[in-house]
C-alpha cells in the first residue's frame, strides 16, 4: 500500500523559508516521478508546484522558480521542498504525490501559512 506523510509546514512572515518533506512507503523513487502540489482550500483543485523525474531531473513551475527547490533522498523514500521568499500567495495545503503515473491516495498535507 502506498503511503505519503507530509511535514514541515508553518506559519511564517513573507520572506521567511520553509522545508517540506514527504517520507513516502510502498513505492520507490527510481521507478516514478515525485511531485509537490498545493491547495489554496478545501474543495478546491490541488496545483501542482515541483516534480523530479526518477531520473532525478527536477521540475518547478514559473512562480516558483529562483524561490522553491525540489530535492529527494532515494534510500530514505523522502522528497523535499525547500521553499524560500515565501509569499502569502504561497499560504496553503501541500501535499507529495506522483506526476508521471496515475495518482494514488493522497496524504493528509501539510499546512503551510504565509501573514505577518
Amino acid at each position: 500500500q502506498v503511503q505519503f506523510v507530509e511535514s514541515g509546514g508553518d506559519h511564517v512572515q513573507p520572506g521567511g523559508s520553509l522545508r517540506l518533506s514527504c517520507v513516502a512507503s510502498g513505492i520507490s523513487f527510481t521507478d516514478i516521478g515525485m511531485g509537490w502540489y498545493s491547495r489554496e482550500a478545501p474543495g478546491l483543485d490541488r496545483v501542482f508546484i515541483a516534480g523530479i523525474f526518477k531520473t532525478g531531473r527536477t521540475h518547478v513551475v514559473d512562480f516558483g522558480k529562483g524561490r522553491f527547490t525540489i530535492s529527494r533522498d532515494i534510500a530514505n523514500k523522502t522528497i523535499y521542498l525547500q521553499m524560500n521568499n515565501l509569499k502569502a500567495e504561497d499560504t496553503g495545503t501541500y501535499f507529495c504525490n506522483t506526476f508521471d503515473h496515475a495518482y494514488y491516495t493522497w496524504g493528509q498535507g501539510t499546512q503551510v501559512t504565509v501573514s505577518s
